[in-house]
């Protein structure tokens, strides 16, 4: 089933290539990051594997002792890491750089009374003439937040994690083509974005890395629990099949057609690469306060892929995804990241 929705998902991405040459030079960009951003992590990975099987190959030939070799091992990894975020980072800012330097606000005029909002190729908001059609293409800042979790043993009750504590956010620019000529209903909605997942594991409880797996121990402080948290960033294209039921006007014979405006009901999935896994543990101790950030692999998977739906009136919507592949890698049991909230698609 997996591999049906991940495969589905690629033949999506090929028909919003085709549908959306008109904006290939924004997305094109887009998609450029999302290349670096892969290849910096998967280059970084496997610089730090090598030096880790040279280590080895060191105590093997009796040139160093274990207890140097885990030491060694330590400070590499910490540098690889230290690599990743500085190289990720600077292509966190290209992208918004790109959305930066195409923003346009114009000044409102006499016959529209409103500011018009415009990314060429990419974001537009601008008060159309009510008697005249939208372009077929239309596109959306995407702005999403709301609660975050993991499915274990196909269930979220009983979770090691906070349900109020542990959140989501999502931010990103979407595209959406109108399908038919004569029907508004069935539009193909796709983009590029970044999702934030937060977790807050309960009873004082950190992750750690084990023998290649992740699990939750005790933090042997007394931390902090509304910031004491494991947080995974990743770059992703969500892809939709959406039903936008606003409706249509004639107009001197003519339908009149504009999207957003009624009630909509999406329905598709996401692919995207991990870009960053961080833990941040805070505490007090001695009268001193204590901030801690952990970054590092804590054998969370390089790619997602998941399902996701949304329903709502114009802007709004009420937005739930799934990750159909486990969050962590190694693991005896699979967790599956949940999140349900608010999604704003402004037009």
């Amino acid at each position: 089933m997996q591999k049906i929705i991940l495969y589905i998902s690629i033949a999506l991405l090929t028909l919003v290539n085709k549908v959306c040459a008109q904006e290939k030079t924004f997305e094109q960009k887009a998609k450029e990051i999302a290349v670096q951003i892969k290849t910096i992590a998967e280059e970084e990975k496997r610089a730090l594997k090598a030096e880790v099987e040279a280590l080895d190959k060191a105590v093997e030939l009796g040139k160093m002792t274990k207890e140097e070799a885990k030491t060694s091992k330590a400070k590499i990894a910490e540098e690889r890491a230290k690599n990743i975020e500085t190289k990720i980072a600077a292509q966190e800012k290209a992208l918004l750089d790109l959305v930066n330097e195409n923003v346009t606000i114009e000044e409102p005029n006499d016959s529209l009374k409103k500011n018009s909002f415009s990314i060429p190729g990419g974001l537009k908001y601008k008060n159309y003439d009510k008697n005249k059609s939208e372009n077929r293409t239309t596109s959306q800042f995407v702005l999403a937040t709301g609660y975050n979790n993991l499915v274990t043993n196909n269930m979220v009750a009983n979770s090691q994690f906070g349900y109020g504590r542990s959140g989501f956010y999502e931010w990103g620019v979407t595209w959406n083509t109108r399908l038919s000529n004569n029907s508004n209903l069935v539009h193909l909605k796709y983009g590029a974005g970044f999702m934030y997942n937060q977790l807050h594991a309960t009873d004082n409880r950190v992750f750690a890395d084990i023998n290649n797996q992740t699990v939750l121990v005790d933090a042997g402080v007394e931390t902090k629990a509304k910031r004491t948290y494991f947080k995974n960033v990743y770059f992703v294209v969500p892809m939709h099949l959406e039903f936008d039921f606003s409706k249509t006007k004639m107009v001197d014979d003519k339908k009149v057609f504009k999207s957003h405006t009624g009630a909509r009901f999406g329905i598709g999935g996401f692919v995207g690469v991990n870009t960053n896994s961080k833990q941040f543990i805070e505490y007090e101790q001695n009268g001193y306060k204590f901030k801690e950030k952990q970054k590092g692999d804590f054998n969370v998977n390089d790619f997602t892929y998941g399902v996701s739906t949304y329903i709502g009136y114009r802007a709004t919507s009420l937005y739930l995804k799934y990750d159909l592949n486990p969050i962590f890698k190694n693991n005896p049991v699979d967790q599956n990241n949940i999140s349900l909230g608010i999604r704003f698609d402004w037009n």
